[in-house]
């Protein structure tokens, strides 16, 4: 590995940490949505200051060229952070929902209230005033 690519792997992932805390700090991601980025920001700078690290760790699984565990692992990273964003996307069309439907009934109730309200009474032809 080059002295470059190593600056280069170290930047990078120092720079995902900070976008990411920086983005927490400002209340612009949560936290339950940066977990999985932190996750593979530190994964990332480990990987980067100790390559020996993610050999070692190709070995272990039985992967023969340690790229395609970082491929497989930021793959599985993306994958967790799209199923949580489709679980919470589920959850919030079903409260748009059900939210649509109360103003959908107040709606109808408001509209009701307004119809009796501008329409004169009327007396009905069995009643007679004496």
């Amino acid at each position: 590995m080059s002295l470059a690519s190593y600056i280069f792997g170290i930047v990078s992932a120092l720079l995902v940490l900070i976008v990411v805390i920086e983005m927490l700090r400002r209340r612009r991601l949560r936290e339950r949505h940066a977990a999985w980025w932190l996750v593979a920001g530190v994964l990332a700078l480990v990987a980067g200051v100790f390559p020996a690290t993610l050999e070692w760790a190709a070995r272990l699984v039985g992967i023969e060229v340690p790229i395609n565990l970082v491929f497989f692992v930021s793959i599985t990273i993306l994958f967790l952070v799209c199923l949580q964003h489709s679980s919470e996307l589920t959850q919030l069309e079903a409260k748009t929902r059900i939210l649509a439907e109360r103003v959908a009934l107040l709606e109808l109730e408001l509209h009701g209230d307004r119809t009796a309200l501008a329409q004169p009474r009327q007396e009905k032809p069995d009643q007679v005033d004496h």
